[in-house]
């Protein structure tokens, strides 16, 4: 079987697309999946150097967030994968990022009960009254919320995912999590 790597910009991406996985019932060993942080999508040339075609030849798939879409189909094209649509390459964007896909997926009520139930809503609404974010939407400000402390987005990826009701994945991460069946 052909070892199937998957490229994602960071851990918190890693940690949604791997609580998915295990929400479907698929055992990533077991299918020679494995879930590779780049440190950002500006990083994709190397993953693809050695996980592409030209060098361990493993079948690849990737999450990336929409402002990165372009450089990421130049790079699939520089490396004998592209060019097409993304999509079709395996390749699944974010309409903004993830944590825009997840909120939207899951609502802002189901998010903010996440948030409380970890603890945080009071810090939430803190965050919510600074200067710079009060006129921001809801969804703007969890964004800032996910992003604004060291590990946040890494801890709540998952917690999110798995509040998700059945069926109601965001659809990029839903078809990149479909198609590790398809590695078999």
């Amino acid at each position: 079987m052909q070892p199937t790597t998957v490229l994602v910009e960071g851990e918190s991406d890693r940690a949604a697309v791997r609580a998915l996985a295990l929400r479907r019932g698929h055992d990533l060993a077991a299918l020679g999946v494995s879930i590779v942080p780049m440190g950002g999508a500006t990083s994709i040339i190397h993953f693809l150097d050695r996980y592409g075609p030209r060098g361990e030849g493993h079948r690849l798939l990737g999450l990336c967030d929409a402002r990165e879409s372009p450089g990421i189909a130049r790079a699939l094209a520089r490396a004998g994968i592209g060019p097409g649509d993304l999509e079709e390459l395996g390749f699944h964007v974010c309409h903004v990022d993830l944590e825009d896909e997840l909120i939207r997926a899951l609502g802002v009520d189901g998010v903010l009960d996440v948030i409380d139930e970890q603890g945080e809503l009071a810090s939430f609404r803190l965050l919510q009254n600074q200067p710079s974010l009060r006129e921001k939407t809801v969804p703007a400000q969890l964004r800032r919320f996910f992003g604004g402390r060291s590990g946040n987005k890494i801890r709540y990826a998952p917690l999110l995912v798995n509040a998700l009701p059945e069926g109601q994945a965001p659809p990029p991460l839903e078809l990149l999590v479909a198609s590790f069946a398809a590695a078999t």
